[in-house]
This record gives C-alpha cells, structure tokens and sequence, in this order.
C-alpha cells in the first residue's frame, strides 16, 4: 500500500474560517436589519466593536478575526478575482 503525505496550509484554513467568521456576522448584521457591508467596512476602517451587533455572538466573532490579515485576503481575492 502507497501513503501520500498529505500537505495542508494553514494559510488557507485562516482564510476559510475568515470566510466563515465574515458570513455568520454578515448573517447577523442583515437579520438585525442594519446594512451588513457599511457595518463591516466600518468596523474593518475604525476597529470599533460597535459597529458590529452582538446578535448571534457576531461582535465576539469578528474579534477573533485580525484586520491585517482580512485587509490582505480581501485584496489578494479582488486583484485574482
């Protein structure tokens, strides 16, 4: 029997969870009947919690999430898009 060495990246889990953090907040933003993306971009450009409804634990998510990275994922995304 053959194994493969499986690889992973760790860096394309962080996006996943990026992903999946951004669309439980937006979810919540949205269900809360606020504009979800002027939220998130308000929050991504002042770092303001307050921005973002504790509905469904989305402020607490969102903190989980570092906007370095985010700002870097989203424009790699954009510019390969």
């Amino acid at each position: 029997m053959h194994e493969k060495t499986m690889t992973f990246s760790v860096h394309e889990d962080k996006e996943r969870e990026m992903r999946q953090i951004l669309t439980e907040v937006y979810d919540a933003l949205k269900q809360k009947g606020y504009n979800p993306i002027n939220q998130i971009v308000g929050y991504i450009l002042s770092e303001d919690p307050t921005y973002i409804t504790t509905y469904n634990n989305a402020r607490s998510l969102i903190r989980r999430i570092d906007r370095d990275e985010l700002l870097q994922v989203m424009v790699k995304y954009y510019l390969t898009a």
